[in-house]
């Protein structure tokens, strides 16, 4: 059976190209324009994965992931995070809101998937 990822950012461009990457190597994949819109489709779903931008509108990325960690159902869930940044103390605040991994954009493909077999296992 196919593992779910949910992926979120406010970028068009970034979730078309994280979709063809993901589906690429056999992934579903169900997608969010930013923090409020991925907790709303997490009503629905149970991804196996999610992966998140930090800068967004309405919500973003440490909102997103605190709100995920409060969720019991959620909270095993591994998240990574795809962003332009990089900056260790960015990196350490998203690992204290729930962060499991650290990617950053632009993304290369099959280092994408490695990480999420890695974190999926």
């Amino acid at each position: 059976m196919s593992k779910t990822i949910l992926t979120v950012d406010d970028s068009r461009a970034m979730r078309d190209m994280l979709k063809m990457a993901l589906s690429d190597a056999g992934y579903d994949v169900v997608q969010a324009e930013d923090g409020v819109h991925g907790l709303e489709v997490l009503e629905g779903e149970a991804p196996d994965v999610i992966i998140t931008d930090i800068n967004m509108p309405r919500m973003d990325g440490f909102g997103f992931m605190e709100a995920v960690r409060e969720d019991q159902r959620l909270r095993s869930v591994p998240i990574l995070v795809l962003t332009t940044e990089f900056s260790p103390e960015k990196k350490q605040r998203a690992r204290d809101a729930g962060a499991t991994g650290w990617i950053v954009k632009p993304f290369d493909s099959e280092k994408l998937i490695t990480a999420i077999r890695r974190v999926a296992a």
